[in-house]
C-alpha cells in the first residue's frame, strides 16, 4: 500500500510540475505577444489603408488583371506582416492543381489568416471566395477586393439568394478557368476541430461548373494564431495547407465526391 501511495504521490508532483512549467512558459509566450501583436496590427492596418487606393486605380483605370496584380502584392504583404509574429507558411502538393480547369477548392477554416496565404500561393489560379455579405463594406482593401474581384457576397439569412449567388460563382470559374473557394463547415474552427461540412453550396457549384476539378484543401495550425482571441495573437504558428487529390466532378456521382472530399479534408487535421 505505501509503495502504491508512493506511486500516486510521484505521479501527481510530475503532473503539477509539468502543469506549471507549462503554464508559466505560456504565460511568457503570451507577455511576449503584447508588443509583437500591436506591431502586426500596425502593420497590418497600414497595408490595408495603402493597397485601398492602389485598387481602386488598378481596377478603374486598368482593369481586371490590374487588379489581380494588386491583390496579389497586397496578400504577400499580409503573409509577410505576420512574420513579425514568428508564424511560418507550408503548401504540399501544388503540383496537383490542374491547369487551365475550374477548381472547386473545398477547406476546412480555422481563422481569418487562412484566406490571405490560399490568395497568395494559389494566385496562379485567381481563387474567388464566398463570402458573408457583412464583409461587404467598411474593412479597408477587403471590402473592396471581395465586391469587385470576382469573390461572391451572401447573406446566410436568405438561403435562397445564397445559392443564387453560388450558382453564378459556378458559372464564372466554368467560363473564365478559375478557382472558388468554399468553406463548408460554414464558420471558422476556434480549436482546429472540424465541424460537420453542409453539402448544398458544393453542389451547387459542382452543377454550375461540370467541367470542374474538387480540391481537397486541409488547413493546420491557424486556429492558433487566434487561440488567445484577437489580442494577443499566437506566437511562432507553423500554418500547413495539405491541397489533396483532385475528384473530377462529371466523373464522379455528387454523393461519393462529397464523402471522399469530407473525409480527406477532415482526416488530415491534426491536434497538438
Amino acid at each position: 500500500m505505501r509503495k502504491l501511495n508512493t506511486k500516486h504521490f510521484l505521479f501527481v508532483k510530475h503532473f503539477f510540475l509539468t502543469f506549471d512549467k507549462n503554464f508559466q512558459l505560456s504565460a511568457m509566450q503570451k507577455l511576449l505577444s503584447i508588443p509583437l501583436s500591436v506591431i502586426y496590427y500596425l502593420l497590418f492596418s497600414m497595408t490595408l489603408l495603402i493597397f485601398h487606393p492602389i485598387q481602386w486605380v488598378c481596377f478603374n483605370f486598368f482593369g481586371y488583371n490590374a487588379h489581380k496584380k494588386s491583390v496579389d502584392l497586397l496578400n504577400f504583404f499580409l503573409v509577410v506582416d505576420t512574420y513579425i509574429l514568428g508564424t511560418t507558411y507550408k503548401f504540399e502538393n501544388l503540383n496537383y492543381l490542374p491547369e487551365n480547369k475550374p477548381l472547386i477548392i473545398v477547406s476546412n477554416h480555422q481563422s481569418m489568416y487562412d484566406i490571405p496565404a490560399i490568395f497568395l500561393f494559389m494566385r496562379k489560379f485567381h481563387p474567388k471566395f464566398i463570402s458573408k455579405v457583412e464583409l461587404g463594406k467598411g474593412i479597408p482593401s477587403v471590402s473592396y477586393n471581395l465586391r469587385h474581384g470576382g469573390s461572391v457576397l451572401i447573406n446566410r439569412k436568405d438561403g435562397k439568394q445564397s445559392l443564387s449567388i453560388i450558382k453564378k460563382l459556378g458559372e464564372y470559374i466554368e467560363t473564365n478557368k478559375r478557382a472558388a473557394v468554399i468553406f463548408p463547415e460554414g464558420t471558422r474552427s476556434k480549436t482546429g476541430k472540424p465541424k460537420k461540412f453542409a453539402e448544398n453550396g458544393i453542389k451547387i457549384l459542382c452543377k454550375s461548373s461540370p467541367s470542374a476539378y474538387v480540391v481537397p484543401l486541409t488547413i493546420n495550425n491557424s486556429w492558433k494564431m487566434a487561440k488567445w482571441g484577437t489580442f494577443p495573437l499566437g506566437l511562432g504558428s507553423k500554418l500547413i495547407f495539405t491541397i489533396h487529390k483532385p475528384i473530377s466532378v462529371k466523373d464522379t456521382p455528387f454523393d461519393e465526391l462529397f464523402s471522399q472530399t469530407e473525409c480527406a479534408v477532415t482526416e488530415a487535421i491534426t491536434f497538438y
